[in-house]
């Protein structure tokens, strides 16, 4: 009976959305910015030594019990502007996850902990002030969302709530409590709210009244907020969907390809909720390129993941099978890749990697110095010096079902740039493998076995079909495809 009530809440209740200028649209089309700090790294070294550890440590966050890693790596940040409340409208800038369930940003007041260099109240826009009235209540079904497996008992006693309100379940006069969320090098404390959000930036514009948000008034590392896409119930898709299925029930992006150059993605990346028909969704495509999918799959432990099945890879013509925990997800959340827009460089499991590796080492490393300083810098492995044209073999991923390869453009996987020119010595061609090591099978117990990062996502229309359970991939202009949408 409890769930049935939940289940009746949510959907009738705890969501309401409105929104009068996108109630006749099949489509909304939004600007994905990504900025590439060119102060914060000192080198290119430093670049690839922080985005890699951070890609790291995002991915072994996710093997760890009650907590949800966030997109905190530089070249992961994909963000979206929204504004909150109308008078006057308060603007927000968010990263977009595909990793993670919920919207949150800070609100005043706001205090960000060890945030040296990334922010400064002086030249930054002050967070958004939310009226105390817009608080959720601890009894409220999405406060157990944003609480995990949280009881409204248990909730009403975080709330301090008075032991007889406790007994009877009659807490709707108390504030939720704050709910804790972890990361890769920090973490924040937040309290639900309910308040109007809307998109200005969208086409058409979006307005929706009464979406639930998370409001940080202290974080540890990071500033920036972000929009949740994962298959939770407080999600960016799922809020919507609860007004228009056909909003919330399908969702692509396409990221333009930088290769860490700033000058690259002056452009937007497009990010498109809702289906096009089928000519309007093939403009800036690459060849005719039709999408490639492959089935979700569902996992217990991290319900909100886009988890799907990978065969394996292909470095040449040497196909190289993953090991069978890849395939699928058991019971206790192991296994399957996880689809990553937080995560920069895809991770696979040692015994993968180092299978993928051997073989591209076999066929790049016999006519290329190894720059072994270069990998230890880096944390890229494996890298190698070159002075002509090198000759890379063909990467591509293999998943679960009929026709579903990917073959990677070579950027996506292979990193060049000139060492040296930092004068610190003579100038050498250096190229990168962009795939890591992920750690032993042991190591990755109770989450995902590998995660496709958004490095390797570059140039390609993913698309998230929510209602028939498969992610798709197909090749695609990202910077002319934004311009072919943008003029409808």
């Amino acid at each position: 009976m409890a769930s049935t009530l939940f289940l009746l809440c949510y959907y009738t209740l705890c969501f309401s959305l409105t929104s009068f200028s996108v109630s006749h649209s099949k489509t909304l089309l939004f600007p994905l910015t990504h900025s590439l700090s060119q102060t914060r790294f000192n080198s290119t070294h430093h670049l690839l030594k922080s985005t890699t550890a951070r890609s790291a440590a995002r991915f072994h966050r996710h093997h760890r019990s009650h907590q949800v890693s966030l997109p905190l790596s530089p070249g992961s940040d994909y963000t979206l502007s929204l504004t909150v409340g109308s008078d006057p409208p308060q603007p927000v800038s968010l990263y977009m996850d595909t990793g993670s369930d919920l919207v949150w940003f800070p609100c005043a007041p706001f205090e960000c902990i060890l945030c040296e260099g990334k922010y400064d109240p002086s030249t930054t826009a002050p967070p958004p002030t939310i009226p105390r009235n817009a608080t959720v209540s601890c009894k409220s079904p999405a406060c157990a969302a944003a609480h995990s497996s949280h009881s409204s008992s248990d909730l009403c006693a975080m709330a301090r709530c008075p032991l007889e309100s406790i007994e009877t379940s009659d807490c709707a006069s108390f504030s939720c409590p704050n709910f804790y969320y972890a990361y890769a090098d920090g973490s924040l404390i937040a309290r639900l709210h309910k308040y109007s959000l809307s998109v200005p930036t969208s086409s058409p514009s979006l307005v929706l009244e009464n979406f639930t948000f998370g409001c940080a008034h202290t974080s540890l590392g990071e500033p920036i907020g972000v929009a949740g896409f994962g298959r939770g119930l407080l999600s960016l898709p799922a809020q919507l969907a609860a007004f228009s299925p056909q909003l919330g029930n399908r969702f692509s992006y396409c990221l333009v390809s930088h290769s860490f150059d700033a000058e690259r993605v002056r452009r937007p990346s497009p990010l498109i909720l809702g289906r096009y028909d089928e000519k309007r969704k093939r403009v800036g495509d690459d060849n005719g390129a039709e999408f490639v999918y492959t089935s979700m799959l569902d996992n217990p432990k991290h319900p909100y993941f886009y988890s799907i099945g990978l065969l394996g890879a292909s470095v040449g013509e040497k196909n190289i099978p993953a090991p069978e925990f890849l395939k699928r997800v058991d019971g206790r959340g192991n296994g399957g890749m996880v689809v990553d827009s937080g995560t920069t460089f895809t991770m696979l499991p040692a015994s993968f990697y180092e299978s993928v590796v051997a073989e591209f080492d076999r066929r790049v490393g016999r006519v290329n110095e190894r720059a072994s300083e270069i990998e230890d810098k880096t944390g890229l492995t494996p890298c190698y010096y070159y002075d002509k044209v090198i000759n890379i073999p063909t990467v591509a991923l293999h998943f679960v079902g009929s026709k579903s390869s990917v073959v990677l453009p070579r950027r996506n996987y292979f990193y060049e740039f000139l060492d040296g020119g930092d004068g610190s010595g003579k100038k050498r061609k250096v190229g990168c493998l962009m795939l890591m090591n992920g750690g032993d099978e042991k190591e990755l117990s109770g989450g995902p076995g590998a995660t496709l990062g958004n490095y390797q996502q570059q140039g390609f229309e993913v698309v998230y079909d929510l209602e028939n359970r498969r992610i798709g991939f197909a090749r695609r202009q990202c910077a002319s495809l934004w311009d072919s949408l943008n003029q409808h």
